[in-house]
């Protein structure tokens, strides 16, 4: 029988990896998706952003019925949450959708092969399995291995007390204490689902901000509305380490020379990713990593070696599950000859909270340290009538346009459905739209979309419902 040789292999199923070998398959190219895991769908699927999100929004309706349903004259007795039960659905919504990933990479006709890969010699992948080691004959590789969560050398995480994200989706109890260390997207989605059970969760951070990629002015109020759901925050505070006295664990940190510390019965580590190069081979096969042991590539993904690409958390730029899918595409299409491109200037980027915290494109904060000539629209929600109406009033939009050409640069958003509501945004602006453009787009009233327009128009001092 003779050997197949693949047009291209793909290693790595997560978000990036599962769709760049479908679109490969779509332009007909013989196509091979390798993962260690039985399951398709990389951390993003299985054990972050699906799972993290299932938990969100169970416990965003737990809070609604215990905090506000009175509000809206819905009478209940005290309602009680089952961990098991709640951790039973968020298993469901995952085992439906990787399922779902293998069905589709099935009937596309892609060869799925369960193992580690790695590189091997000239268009060569050598996959590591249960039964064994073989190696894979091919035209093209992409490497597409994504990210682990990062641990500090004096927080090792041990799956107990010290806990990554992949622990903390799946806790069988409420901890009465939770320190999370990092202010960033994963710190503050997970804080605020534990806190919504009645965890006392404590936020510790480095930078003087939560959320600290958006504008101070989001941060500031994204900070306000945690804490008065019962987040506690430290911020600009140093982790110096975990100790342990008379039976009990404290996590330790520094501000101003001052010795912080906090009581903890899980501690968790969310202080970013780190690219998975490690077992790829990389040193063997001569393939280029940078400083932060990310994958080298040029303007069209490739690396160093002929016929060798990577995408996603593997290289560099946000590591964020749309933009792995967005280049997996891309340089497949390349490939394939076609003409793939991703604008880095508008993915949008997402704090899964409540309210939502959104943004696409530059912040007014980062553009004035750029030196850029801009102006800004900003609407507060509270003055929109379906917000109103369905009591989700908290936040504000704000539009960053150029000064001279009106040009939208950016927006930023916190409130009710900013994941949705940041899609439009990144529309006008891949279409380089002005803010007048945007401004004079028709929007479906009542919506809390209107806020959009509205924030737009001010850009000019046109705004209608706000003075």
């Amino acid at each position: 029988m003779p050997e197949t040789t693949y047009d291209l292999i793909v290693i790595g199923a997560g978000p990036g990896g599962y769709v760049a070998a479908i679109r490969a398959s779509q332009l007909g190219l013989k196509t091979a998706l390798i993962d260690k895991e039985p399951k398709l769908g990389g951390t993003c699927l299985r054990v972050g952003c699906i799972p993290s999100k299932a938990l969100l929004h169970s416990t965003e309706q737990f809070h609604f019925i215990k905090e506000s349903a009175k509000v809206h004259g819905i009478e209940t007795s005290a309602p009680k949450m089952d961990v098991a039960a709640l951790l039973k659905r968020k298993d469901e919504v995952v085992n439906k959708l990787t399922g779902g990933v293998g069905m589709l990479v099935e009937k596309r006709g892609i060869d799925i092969i369960q193992g580690v890969g790695r590189l091997g010699g000239k268009g060569e992948v050598v996959v590591k399995g249960e039964k064994g080691e073989q190696t894979l004959k091919t035209k093209n590789i992409l490497i597409a291995t994504g990210s682990s969560v990062i641990e500090l050398p004096f927080l090792k995480i041990d799956g107990e007390t010290v806990v990554s994200s992949d622990h903390a989706i799946a806790f069988d109890k409420v901890p009465k204490k939770l320190v999370v260390v990092g202010a960033g997207a994963i710190g503050l989605e997970l804080g605020s689902v534990w806190a919504r059970l009645g965890s006392e969760v404590t936020v510790v951070e480095l930078l003087p901000q939560v959320a600290p990629t958006f504008d101070k002015d989001v941060s500031k109020l994204a900070e306000r509305l945690l804490k008065k759901q019962g987040m506690t925050f430290e911020l600009g505070a140093k982790v110096t380490g975990v100790k342990k006295e008379k039976g009990k664990t404290f996590l330790t940190a520094d501000k101003n020379g001052k010795e912080l510390t906090f009581e903890a019965d899980k501690i968790l580590c969310a202080i970013g990713r780190k690219p998975n190069t490690d077992g790829l081979g990389a040193k063997e096969a001569g393939l280029k990593l940078d400083d932060r042991g990310r994958v080298d590539v040029d303007d069209h993904f490739k690396t160093n070696l002929e016929g060798v690409y990577a995408i996603g958390d593997v290289i560099k730029g946000p590591m964020l599950a749309h933009k792995a899918e967005e280049e997996g595409v891309a340089c497949v299409e390349l490939i394939a000859g076609k003409a793939g491109h991703v604008n880095y200037d508008v993915i949008p980027g997402v704090v899964y909270t409540e309210p939502e915290i959104a943004s696409c494109g530059i912040g007014e904060d980062a553009a004035k340290e750029k030196g850029l000539d801009v102006k800004v629209g900003k609407f507060n929600i509270a003055a929109n009538g379906r917000a109103i109406a369905v009591d989700a009033t908290d936040g504000f939009v704000k539009v960053i346009a150029d000064a001279k050409t009106d040009r939208l640069l950016g927006v930023q958003i916190i409130g009710h459905g900013a994941s949705e509501l940041i899609a439009a945004c990144v529309a006008h602006m891949e279409y380089g739209g002005s803010a007048e453009d945007f401004g004079r787009t028709v929007h479906a009233h009542p919506t809390i979309a209107e806020s959009l327009k509205e924030a737009a128009l001010a850009v000019d001092k046109m705004s209608i419902h706000a003075l």
